[in-house]
């Protein structure tokens, strides 16, 4: 810390305590004259942030508060991230993040990670050494094409890569210097974006085919060739881009997409998990599935994974798993399908979705759709019909997008539902007084975990068998009492414990499959107990 003193020091995030300075620092650091007489710990300037948090009046402005203490000193920062998760998690991430995209230009303050924009071709290796940390582990990438279930919304979308690595900051402990939010700025279709004049993105149309890739490419190579040992994860690109540039990289780069990949490890996750609620195994389970694009699709070939394990074959794997988009039933029939649901595509009459309900009867209905209320009474009724416990996951987020809500889910069903979404619901209270505690089918439960796990192995990519990996860890990790309660996961205070497990698992799996880029640690969880960052004043 001799480095910097006085003023600069005090503005520095890394490395400010504000008025945790201590007497003797504050003689050494030339910090004299510059605070306030008082010493508080970081637990008293804590209480101060929770205290000044609530008084906020919506959560918007809880998140910008929360943004500007990011700015200004992150010690502090994620040390309360990490003790009240449940509360602040939803602030910096799912539901209001959403509402922080959509109004990134107007509230922003301080430029946090890095842009990229097709001005920038053949110079992307160049301009990344303006970024002032050379040990970057984790990167997470998005166009701002799909964020959430809100569309395109161009440059606005770095709201979700700085919001994503927060996350795996205080979920798995990775430290905040190794982590880079990119924006891939290639332009926005949103007429109203860029008509905008406070909008700060590329004001141009999208760029689209070879010019497209050709920038990706270009990214992906400079990012390997700055960071080698970093992990890159994609974020919210529009369904075909997020197919074509996983399956482009997957091999050649360590990298993954949460939307795809991650989303499934989760699903699958508390899939398995009610099977214990249910008494129904995993392999004799029938899963519907309302829409088909990355994120449902993606969840059906990790379940099909899953049940290929179980003993299946993958055709009647694929068999146990269908799909209902905005034309019905996917079926063999239509011609109107992408690539990625083919695989998905029976042998039977075209349908529309409740009458697909009665021709299939499936055991789990799960909703990706960003449409809000396609789970309305009629469907949950039905699934009620055909099952004792109908499980059903509403992943679309942010929440006002959520196919149905928890209540909706536990009265239409008599109570019966086992009931998971992607964004956070309050608790249910019974007239018995019966309470039931949603669970929040949220990618943080897996992510963060499996990028750690990752690291720890120096792993050379991520096969689809750690991705199964995790969602086995995670649903290990519920307990009876989480069952009982209602949910298929485990509460959030739990999830640094809960991203340690993952991570041990998914790193024992990489070293077991040779996809290790250095020997195995002698005490593997120790080593990656040691490898979390863990935020307190030195």
């Amino acid at each position: 810390m001799s480095s910097l003193k006085g003023v600069p020091l005090l503005r520095d995030p890394t490395r400010t305590k504000s008025t945790a300075f201590a007497r003797d620092e504050r003689q050494a650091l030339n910090l004299r004259g510059l605070l306030p007489h008082r010493i508080t710990d970081l637990e008293s300037q804590k209480r101060r942030v929770l205290a000044n948090l609530r008084r906020k009046e919506n959560d918007i402005e809880r998140y910008i508060f929360l943004i500007a203490l990011q700015d200004r000193n992150e010690t502090l920062f994620y040390r309360t991230l990490i003790d009240h998760i449940e509360e602040i998690m939803p602030l910096i991430y799912t539901p209001t993040v959403g509402q922080a995209c959509r109004e990134f230009a107007a509230i922003f303050r301080r430029p946090r990670g890095f842009y990229i924009t097709p001005d920038d071709r053949g110079c992307i290796r160049e301009i990344l050494d303006n970024w002032p940390r050379d040990d970057v582990r984790v990167i997470v990438v998005t166009d701002g094409e799909r964020i959430l279930g809100l569309g395109d919304l161009g440059a606005n979308g770095m709201g979700i890569s700085i919001g994503k690595l927060s996350l795996y900051i205080a979920c798995a402990g990775i430290h905040p210097n190794q982590c880079l939010p990119v924006m891939l700025d290639v332009g926005t279709n949103n007429h109203d974006l860029r008509n905008d004049p406070v909008y700060l993105g590329y004001p141009d149309p999208r760029l689209k085919g070879e010019a497209y890739q050709e920038l990706v490419d270009e990214f992906m190579e400079a990012a390997r060739n700055k960071y080698p040992d970093a992990l890159i994860q994609f974020e919210d690109f529009l369904t075909p881009n997020a197919y074509g540039l996983l399956n482009r990289y997957r091999d050649q780069h360590l990298c993954f997409n949460d939307d795809i990949q991650g989303t499934a490890a989760v699903t699958l996750s508390g899939v398995i998990a009610a099977t214990r609620a249910t008494g129904k195994a995993l392999r004799d389970l029938k899963i519907m599935f309302l829409g088909a694009g990355s994120a449902a699709t993606g969840i059906g070939d990790l379940m099909a994974t899953a049940l290929e394990a179980e003993g299946l074959s993958p055709q009647a794997a694929r068999e146990r798993l269908w799909f209902v988009d905005l034309e019905g039933l996917v079926v063999k029939s239509r011609q109107d399908l992408a690539p990625h649901n083919m695989p998905y595509a029976h042998d039977h009459d075209p349908a529309g979705f409740l009458e697909a309900l009665d021709a299939i009867k499936p055991d789990v209905l799960i909703g990706a759709t960003g449409a809000p209320g396609t789970f309305h009474q009629s469907v949950i009724e039905k699934m009620s019909q055909f099952n004792e416990r109908p499980v059903i996951f509403a992943l679309s987020n942010p929440t006002s997008r959520a196919e149905c809500t928890a209540e909706e889910a536990y009265r239409w069903s008599d109570e019966r539902a086992i009931f998971s979404s992607g964004s956070p619901f309050k608790p249910v209270v019974f007239a018995d007084g019966t309470v039931r505690r949603p669970g929040q089918g949220n990618n943080a439960y897996v992510f963060p975990g499996i990028g750690l796990g990752a690291l720890a192995a120096k792993a050379k990519s991520l096969p689809d068998e750690l991705f199964l990996t995790a969602a086995h860890a995670l649903a290990a990790f519920v307990t009876e009492q989480d069952l009982a309660a209602g949910a298929l996961y485990p509460k959030l205070s739990d999830i640094r414990s809960v991203s340690h497990a993952i991570a041990l698992a998914v790193a024992e799996r990489a070293f077991e499959l040779g996809l290790n880029g250095h020997e195995k640690p002698d005490n593997l969880s120790k080593y990656i107990t040691n490898m979390m960052y863990d935020p307190c004043y030195e």
